[in-house]
């Protein structure tokens, strides 16, 4: 056939003209770039619009030109030389073009090449298609940085996270969750069935574990947080939300965080805040909780238990002499005496430096009195330690709670206030504390409150009763002695209140208050030419303060009084309990200048070696056995002994309590010293007590007793 010229001065023949003419005006209809291509020459041989503004070339430059340098990738160079060779001209495929709008940077594209019949069936040309696929492209790249940006966020938390959908398939995890739940890789790329089987196998209780999965199934629109314990050992915490695409829920998320040192460590410090630190017992606050327990069981169901607190005696030497590494081996051979000695439900706690307690859960007196005396005979056995051996003796306070309401403080106190008891028993024995019936309680604690205000508002008062000397009738020194008036409960004797002080600790306070009030009125009398010694009464609990002689260096310094205007009463059980220490803080007192007194002598402990080497200067003869002088044989007999026991020991002697002339007539041919009591005067207010003592009146400051000339060494 022979073939025309083309407008670009190829030549073609009448027949694929005509065809050109059929298919351009379908060319220009088409959005995308588009070409025809001859097969007998693989040119091109029409094009639309949107070549041209694709190659950036008009129409006469682009027909005629081979169609391997349209698009000259690898696959193209090759598919056309296939076609010259009589290869079906067909072709679908993505690649890259060169395209001048791409400023020279490859563009992705679409091509497609299909052959085109004509009128007589056969294929004169092959259609050639191209699609942008940068939008595309860069849609792709985008979600492709976004997923790895994703997975990369996913590794680098050390949480392990699961996303599943709705039916538990696995959709996405990080490596972080398969090693929390050593679970193997494999296992996640099968059924949601066997990651879901393994993880409930897993964990400690499976039963809570299937609840709360199928609650989260019922309600997936919530989040949720709970707590997981694994078999073996380890503690998540599990965080799980919905998974949310355009408010449609497609899954869920599950966060796993490892707490298993946070709970470990949390764990330790828990038993360090309920645990003693050398012998791993409960300490007191562990104990004030099984106390409440207890409390609470006692209410309710009845249930009766004891509390004992058992204190080594005299402890303190142990870790003086021999040391504290060695004292704290004995107490943790005593701990395990004493543990053995516990049931199963009972408990053993230590609450001081030497001070155990056990809390017996049920217990009645009977059985609380046994096991005191199982604890005496446990402790009293020797204690070998490096080749040496040790002789300790503990004192025990038994409080018993049957069946009525009481806190774990007010058990405390019960057992603390029997503890007590023991020790100036003599210790080495226990006692059990008596309770009050519930009247009696609310009483003091009223009586408690009721003093806090008196003290506050400036309701005591001291009064003083004068001494008086049995030889001369000069007053030699007066005793203060605290009068309390309340508006509500009217005069309140101090045999009423002193003891619930005492129990309270408030004694330190009205102590404290009665020191320095006397010490005032030393000065007022020193002012006028009058001094005058004034004893002043002191507790147990207040003499065994560690600062207690500072506080009377402060009083006298602050009052700017001798200490030899002063006189401290003591009891004679202050002196049996540590004696040693109480030796000390004596002397530091005397050396204030301070006179030092035993109060009701003869009714305590005082031995003839402690009165030797303390700086007492006089003993004062209880009212028990002046009342019966001077008919009652036995109690002039009693004071005959202790007359001749103070001349013994160069001390001076005051009788308390003289009532009568007879009285006084005994006493002073016995060789008494000094008495007071209502035969002269009762104890007076400043302003009367003054009037009996105006200026110029008669006032003797009686002599100190020398030091002691013989000191007992105990050995």
């Amino acid at each position: 056939m022979k073939h025309e010229p083309w407008p670009d001065g190829c030549v073609t023949g009448a027949h694929e003209l005509v065809t050109l003419d059929v298919w351009q005006p379908l060319l220009d209809a088409l959005p995308q770039p588009a070409w025809l291509v001859a097969l007998h020459d693989q040119r091109v041989a029409a094009l639309n619009a949107a070549a041209q503004r694709f190659f950036g070339s008009p129409r006469e430059a682009l027909l005629g030109v081979a169609a391997d340098t349209l698009v000259r990738s690898p696959e193209d160079l090759e598919f056309w030389a296939g076609v010259a060779a009589g290869a079906a001209p067909r072709l679908h495929s993505d690649t890259f073009i060169a395209a001048p709008r791409a400023e020279g940077q490859a563009l992705p594209v679409t091509r497609s090449v299909q052959p085109v019949a004509g009128a007589d069936g056969h294929a004169l040309f092959a259609l050639v298609l191209l699609s942008d696929r940068s939008s595309e492209d860069r849609a792709e790249r985008a979600r492709e940085l976004l997923l790895a940006e994703r997975q990369a966020t996913l590794e680098c938390t050390d949480d392990g996270i699961l996303v599943t959908d709705l039916v538990g398939r696995v959709r996405s995890f990080n490596h972080r969750f398969s090693q929390m739940w050593s679970m193997p890789l494999a296992l996640l790329q099968q059924t949601e069935a066997a990651v879901s089987t393994w993880m409930a196998r897993s964990v400690v209780d499976v039963p809570g574990y299937q609840q709360r999965l199928l609650a989260l199934e019922q309600a997936a629109l919530i989040v949720a947080t709970d707590r997981l314990h694994l078999q073996s050992g380890q503690v998540f915490d599990r965080v799980t939300r919905p998974l949310l695409v355009g408010g449609r829920l497609q899954g869920r998320v599950w966060c796993f965080r490892d707490q298993t040192e946070r709970v470990a460590a949390q764990a330790h410090i828990d038993a360090l805040a309920l645990h003693d630190a050398l012998t791993g017992l409960a300490n007191r606050r562990q104990l004030v909780e099984r106390l409440a327990d207890a409390a609470v069981a006692a209410r309710s169901a009845g249930d009766g238990f004891a509390l004992l607190l058992v204190d080594l005696d005299r402890f303190r030497q142990v870790n003086e002499s021999l040391g504290h590494d060695l004292g704290d081996r004995v107490l943790l051979e005593m701990a395990q005496r004493l543990q053995a000695l516990l049931r199963p439900a009972d408990l053993l706690a230590r609450v001081g430096g030497d001070q155990f307690a056990l809390l017996l859960r049920p217990a009645e007196a009977d059985t609380a009195e046994s096991m005191a005396g199982r604890v005496l005979n446990v402790v009293a056995q020797p204690c070998t330690l490096d080749g040496a051996q040790l002789a300790l003796s503990c004192s025990i306070g038994v409080a018993v709670v049957e069946a009525r309401a009481v806190d774990a403080d007010a058990v405390l106190r019960m057992a603390d206030a029997a503890l007590r008891a023991a020790k100036l028993g003599g210790r080495g024995g226990y006692r059990m504390h008596q309770a009050r019936v519930e009247g009696d309680r609310q009483t003091r604690l009223k009586l408690d409150q009721a003093m806090r205000r008196a003290l506050v508002s400036g309701r005591f008062r001291l009064h003083y009763q004068p001494q008086v000397s049995l030889a001369g009738c000069d007053v030699i020194g007066v005793e203060a002695l605290l009068r309390w008036r309340d508006p509500g409960l009217g005069d309140v004797a101090p045999t009423r209140f002193l003891p619930v002080a005492e129990e309270t600790g408030f004694v330190l306070a009205i102590g404290e208050w009665v020191l320095a009030q006397a010490l005032q009125q030393a000065a007022a009398w020193q002012a006028r030419g009058q001094p005058l010694p004034v004893s002043v009464n002191v507790s147990p609990l207040q003499f065994q303060q560690v600062g207690f002689v500072d506080q009377v260096a402060a009083a006298l310094a602050e009052q700017q009084v001798p200490g030899t205007l002063l006189e401290l009463e003591l009891t004679e059980a202050l002196l049996a309990h540590d004696p040693e220490a109480a030796l000390l803080k004596l002397d530091a007192l005397a050396r204030l200048g301070v006179r030092l007194a035993i109060d009701d002598f003869g009714t305590g402990y005082s031995s003839m070696a402690l009165l030797a080497r303390a700086p007492v200067g006089r003993i004062k003869i209880d009212i028990s056995f002046i009342s019966g002088l001077p008919d009652d044989a036995e109690d002039a007999m009693i004071v005959l002994a202790l007359l001749q026991m103070a001349r013994a020991l160069s001390l001076q002697v005051v009788a308390e309590g003289v009532e009568t002339e007879a009285q006084r007539q005994f006493l002073l041919e016995a060789g008494c010293d000094a008495y007071q009591g209502y035969l002269y005067a009762p104890a007076l207010d400043p302003l009367t007590f003054q009037q009996r003592l105006p200026p110029g009146g008669r006032v003797t400051v009686p002599p100190r007793r020398p030091a002691p000339r013989m000191r007992l060494v105990r050995g």
